[in-house]
Parts: structure tokens; C-alpha cells; sequence
């Protein structure tokens, strides 16, 4: 449990800040992209005998460079491309999922819906140096991505390097997929990335205001959620994405509410 509840708060807090680039920038599709082209990394780790982190970390790091280098060769637009790749390489995936099930078990439900009560200590230590490695890129670079996502052509017109500013954010974004399947699995990732995001942003305004509730929100989601796998017998990335559903709801009064005073005032 201690080993979870470490995971629990790092992850939470993890998809929370990148995920609030995700959301100002309208790039969800993005998250789910990169979250769901891990398949055939994990099928091969699997295969090959390697970590299956390892082996999710390279496909989605490949997956980001494959978007970035068509965006730059070819005239597509980029929701165009993303669909591609995420399409391919999840098929990919499942098709070597079946070809390896063939002559091996494998079991890969824990990283598709998560299992956080599962971490061992070596997921811990893994998921600790990618959040403070994520973190610390987020502060060094935070001006930067912040006018960036807020305003590309003028962050181009300054001489800021977007595009590398943009691959930066792809990493960020499959580093943050592979720390979070143990919690939530692949499939809900994308959840857990844009929900607490969205939440915060009906209750404040400023980016790093949202990213400070949204960090808040995914916290206590990941908490909650992970008691809740416990006690319930169900699934731990279920039952983190329904709590981080609930505080949503919950915003969506407030929201509401806040709107219908402040009109009558």
C-alpha cells in the first residue's frame, strides 16, 4: 500500500501538468496516441525478455518521433497525422499481441486498465525518476511552453524553436503514459490526462492555477481511487478515471452555480 500510494500521488500529479498542456492546446488526441501506441513495445519486452517499461518507453518515444518527422516532411495536418500513427502502430500491437499468445501466456489487462495495487519497488523507483525528470523539464522550460502553447505564431515570430518545443511536449507526454500504466493502464490514461485538467480549468484561469488544482484534483483521484480498488476488488484504473469523473461533476455545479450568482449580481 505504500508502495501504491507513492505511485498514486506521483501519477496524479504527473498527468495533471502535462495534461494541462493538452488541454489548452486541444490536443487530447495527442495523449490517447501515444498512450495506446506502447502495444507493441509491451508485446515485444514481453517477447524479448526485456522491461516492459523499457520496451513502452520505445515505442512511444518512436511513436512521438514519427509524428514530429511527418509533421515536418509532409503537408498533413497534424490531428491527420496523429490518427495515423496511432492507428498503425495499435494495430501493430494487438496483432503481435496475438501472434506472441500463440506459443506464450501473456497476461497484459494490468497494463491495459491498470493495477496499481500490483507496483513492485522497482515501479516505484521507475516512476519517481520520470516524474522528477518530467517536473524538472515543466520548470526549466515553463516560460517557454507556456507562450508556446498559448500562441505558436507568436512564439515562432520570437525566434523560439516550436518545433522542438512541440517534440519536448510529445516526450512529455509518452514519458508520462509509460510511468502511468501501472495505475491506470493505457487505455484510461488519456482520462486521467485530460479530466483533472478540464476540472481545473472551470475553476481558474491562469495556467499555472490550473495546473496547481488539476495536480490537486489527480492526487486525490488517484487516492481515492486506489482505496477504492482496494476495498472493492476492482480494477484500479476504473476506479481512478470514476473518482477523477465525479470531481469533474462536482466542478461542473460549482461552475454552474458561480455563473447563475454572478449574473444575478
Amino acid at each position: 500500500m505504500q508502495r501504491s500510494l507513492i505511485v498514486a500521488i506521483a501519477v496524479g500529479l504527473l498527468c495533471a501538468i502535462v495534461g494541462s498542456y493538452l488541454m489548452v492546446q486541444r490536443l487530447a488526441l495527442l495523449g490517447d496516441a501515444i498512450s495506446h501506441s506502447v502495444m507493441p513495445g509491451l508485446a515485444l519486452a514481453f517477447l524479448y525478455k526485456i522491461p516492459i517499461l523499457v520496451g513502452a518507453l520505445l515505442a512511444a518515444v518512436l511513436s512521438t518521433l514519427i509524428i514530429a518527422w511527418l509533421n515536418k516532411e509532409f503537408p498533413l495536418k497534424e490531428d491527420t497525422v496523429i490518427g495515423i500513427v496511432f492507428a498503425s502502430f495499435f494495430a501493430l500491437g494487438i496483432v503481435l499481441i496475438t501472434l506472441i499468445q500463440k506459443d506464450n501466456k501473456i497476461d497484459l489487462n494490468h497494463f491495459l486498465f491498470g493495477n496499481i495495487l500490483g507496483v513492485t519497488i522497482e515501479d516505484v523507483i521507475a516512476t519517481s525518476i520520470i516524474c522528477g525528470n518530467v517536473l524538472f523539464i515543466v520548470t526549466y522550460l515553463y516560460k517557454e511552453l507556456l507562450f508556446f502553447t498559448f500562441d505558436p505564431l507568436g512564439a515562432e515570430a520570437l525566434g523560439l524553436p516550436v518545433k522542438q518545443l512541440n517534440f519536448c511536449l510529445m516526450v512529455l507526454v509518452a514519458l508520462t503514459t509509460v510511468a502511468s500504466m501501472k495505475a491506470v493502464g493505457v487505455v484510461l490514461v488519456l482520462a486521467l490526462l485530460i479530466i483533472p485538467s478540464a476540472s481545473a480549468y472551470l475553476l481558474v484561469s491562469r495556467l499555472d492555477q490550473v495546473m496547481t488544482v488539476a495536480a490537486s484534483f489527480g492526487i486525490i483521484s488517484s487516492i481515492i481511487g486506489m482505496y477504492s480498488s482496494y476495498f472493492f476488488n476492482i480494477p484500479s484504473g476504473p476506479a481512478i478515471v470514476l473518482i477523477a469523473c465525479i470531481c469533474f461533476c462536482f466542478t461542473l455545479i460549482i461552475y454552474k452555480v458561480s455563473r447563475l450568482v454572478s449574473e444575478k449580481l
